[in-house]
């Protein structure tokens, strides 16, 4: 044992792989892996499905899109199809109610009536002394009544209306928001004087601005964004076709960017270590020269002591002395690692060009961001759905509440007996005139009520888990096309028809399982990660140093735990598409060839980030800086009808095509990173299974191998015979 540890250093990771005769590519004779997780993952699927029929049976996201009237009516639909917008008739009850926010997205809570209305009224109105010896229908507007009342009925006077609140008995200028008529604190300040003479408002005009004001502030702080949002769809129509020109730029840029990487790879690296090094000289030149220029006049460190202005402390000779030891000691690593990993470093860029000649035989692999995308929008969309219909699943639950709780014949039913606010009249209460049918909360007794908030965790806890294995059945199929080409050992000629079509059918019939295995752990880190976030927002305020130290580093650790975990993940779904084990044996494959070539994946892997993030800041920041020109109106095209002063805002069309531009770019390198990863690992098993013999022929590109200074004997032989 002690010898062959001494023969083979690296046999503590596992010994290198063998040489397989009959191994041409990923396998095709294959069998079904993790059948128990898959089975578990269908189960789940099944039970995500059932909730989602117990959701849309039972719920009604009505309740959330649309505002209801006082009798329970939706505004904006059925009886009520013209009338979109909820009216209050006394907003000062809104106001001094507790749940200001609840009341102005479920407009139930507040403890007046509530009725639906065409549009909101925009002008100051109210009932003054003389108004009360009236006959009601010379006073109010029919349609800010109750629908039921007859303003011409007999009998009926102005005060009893407005004891019974058939119609409000004062207004202010609304705005609609959300569907509900809120009042404009634009306008208050042109309230008329003679308010302060309206029986039933507060004495000074003063007092019933703030009143209004406060109740309605932080609503509208919150959701007054209708008038803004109009404008940013206007300017969406107008300039829509201008962002789809941008997005297609992104598109091609990325594109050319990727295929030309073959050519220009080489020369970029290097550039950009130049360029790295030559940044890290000018800033030691720098300090070099702050450091001689203080030298004279300036204090110590030990004289200034601890400040919080730290421009002093760049007054200190000490601190650019300090800055100039740290560049030059970093430089001095950087240039040392440049000098001895140079041939890792080729390698590196030999495998990034060999990953675009890759991309160029299969461009297929550059829409398949398109798949998955689809399918995570499915899942996001399921999940809000289905988290909306479960929140709306219980029914509304209505009591009677007095509007004026004074008399003792009101404070006998308020808030104690239910009601039918359809079938409500006040009159069924005599002793208490201002009694009033009004929302209390949804309905939580029956057995789908009391576990809303289970069915709500199975919910999110299944979206991850499905979002996880989208992401991971992309990997998988592309990792399989992109080792088909690698594995054929006479390019182009060799590379299988349709690799990428027939890799996602392998993943789809073998190894679901296996897929949803991975998926399932890093969905547990997740959900850890998720709980720990909201113990750590619900116990902040009473946090000591040492809990909030505690805290950060369990963050942390589950944070570094899911990166390793998705690094794993991305290696072992490479190694199921090319021999198609199970995931803890491709996993452990992986783990292991990766530590046996620990420098190279090194290596690889930061000259990958560098060059992919050098990519994304040139297509971001390139179709940026158009966009920014043109919607600005610096860049005026011969015959273009579009001008930039049509525009509200014009950075949001540019900052819809940045963000775009991104999504588009981080699509497109996402699928060059995999096929990088993908020819590493196939590269690294052809260096193990292979020796260049006419028996053991290397499967990697001639580049590579002058590089390693390495060649097949069969064309050594060729050679000779020429």
């Amino acid at each position: 044992m002690g010898k062959k540890q001494e023969n083979n250093p690296d046999s503590e990771y596992g010994e290198p792989a063998e040489f397989d005769p009959g191994f041409n590519g990923p396998i095709k004779k294959r069998g079904c892996t993790d059948i128990i997780c898959c089975i578990l993952f269908m189960a789940v699927i099944i039970g995500y499905a059932a909730v989602g029929i117990l959701a849309w049976l039972y719920g009604d996201p009505r309740h959330v899109l649309y505002p209801r009237n006082s009798t329970g009516w939706f505004c904006g639909t059925g009886p009520n199809k013209d009338r979109p917008n909820l009216f209050y008739f006394d907003f000062l009850k809104c106001a001094t109610s507790v749940n200001v926010m609840a009341t102005a997205l479920n407009g139930f809570q507040c403890p007046t009536t509530q009725v639906c209305v065409e549009s909101c009224p925009g002008d100051f109105s109210a009932l003054f002394v003389d108004a009360y010896f009236k006959k009601p229908a010379e006073v109010f507007n029919q349609s800010l009544c109750v629908p039921s009342v007859d303003l011409k009925a007999p009998g009926l006077t102005v005060q009893q209306v407005v004891d019974q609140e058939l119609c409000p008995f004062f207004r202010v200028p609304t705005t609609s928001v959300l569907g509900r008529c809120l009042p404009d604190i634009t306008a208050l300040g042109n309230i008329p004087d003679n308010f302060a003479n309206v029986p039933g408002l507060p004495s000074t005009i003063n007092d019933t601005i703030n009143v209004i004001k406060n109740g309605t502030g932080d609503v509208v702080n919150g959701f007054n964004a209708r008038e803004i949002g109009v404008r940013i769809f206007e300017d969406f129509a107008s300039s829509w076709p201008w962002i789809l020109i941008g997005l297609l730029i992104a598109m091609v840029v990325s594109m050319l960017f990727l295929l030309l990487l073959r050519f220009t790879a080489p020369v970029m690296v290097w550039v950009l270590i130049i360029g790295l090094l030559g940044a890290g000289a000018y800033g030691i030149w720098h300090c070099y020269w702050e450091y001689e220029n203080h030298r004279q006049n300036s204090a110590t460190i030990s004289e200034i002591g601890f400040t919080t202005n730290f421009q002093v402390y760049l007054q200190v000779q000490e601190t650019w002395l300090a800055f100039l030891i740290i560049i030059s000691v970093a430089e001095a690593i950087i240039l040392l690692t440049i000098i001895f990993l140079r041939t890792r470093i080729l390698i590196a860029i030999a495998l990034i060009q060999e990953s675009s000649k890759a991309i160029s035989h299969m461009m297929s692999a550059l829409l398949y961001p398109l798949v998955t995308f689809v399918l995570l929008l499915v899942c996001v969309a399921y999940w809000g759905a289905t988290a909306l219909y479960l929140a709306t699943s219980g029914n509304p639950i209505y009591r009677v509440v007095a509007l004026n709780s004074t008399t003792s014949g009101c404070q006998s039913i308020n808030g104690t007996v239910s009601c039918d606010p359809q079938n409500f009249t006040s009159s069924a209460y005599p002793d208490c005139p201002s009694a009033s049918c009004i929302f209390i909360k949804y309905n939580d007794e029956g057995l789908l009520q009391r576990n809303i908030f289970n069915l709500q965790i199975y919910n999110a806890v299944a979206f991850l888990w499905c979002v996880n294995f989208v992401i991971a059945l992309g990997q998988c199929t592309l990792a399989g096309a992109f080792a088909s080409y690698y594995w054929a050992f006479s390019k182009p000629g060799d590379i299988p028809m349709f690799p990428l079509s027939a890799s996602f059918i392998r993943s789809l019939r073998y190894h679901v399982g296996s897929l949803a295995f991975g998926s399932l752990i890093l969905t547990l880190v997740q959900v850890v990660r998720i709980i720990l976030e909201y113990i750590d927002h619900k116990t902040r305020s009473a946090q000591n140093p040492c809990a909030r130290f505690l805290m950060c580093c369990l963050k942390c650790c589950f944070w570094c735990l899911e990166k390793f975990i998705k690094f794993l993940n991305r290696n072992a779904y490479i190694m199921i598409a090319i021999y198609g084990k199970n995931f803890c044996v491709s996993a452990k494959n992986a783990f292991m060839l990766l530590m046996r070539n620990i420098v190279r994946v090194v290596v690889l892997d930061k000259v990958t980030d560098l060059l992919l993030f050098f990519g994304k800041l040139l297509v971001v920041g390139g179709v940026g800086v158009l966009s920014f020109f043109f919607f600005s109106g610096r860049i005026l095209l011969p015959g273009n009808t579009f001008r930039s002063e049509t525009l509200n805002y014009y950075w949001m069309p540019i900052i819809t095509v940045i963000f775009g531009s991104y999504l588009i770019a981080h699509g497109f390198f996402s699928v060059y990173n995999m096929c990088v990863d993908t020819l590493f690992l196939c590269f690294l098993e052809d260096l193990e299974r292979h020796d260049g013999s006419l028996q053991k022929p290397y499967y990697m590109s001639k580049n590579l191998m002058k590089i390693l200074n390495k060649s097949n004997k069969a064309a050594k032989t060729d050679r000779k015979k020429k």
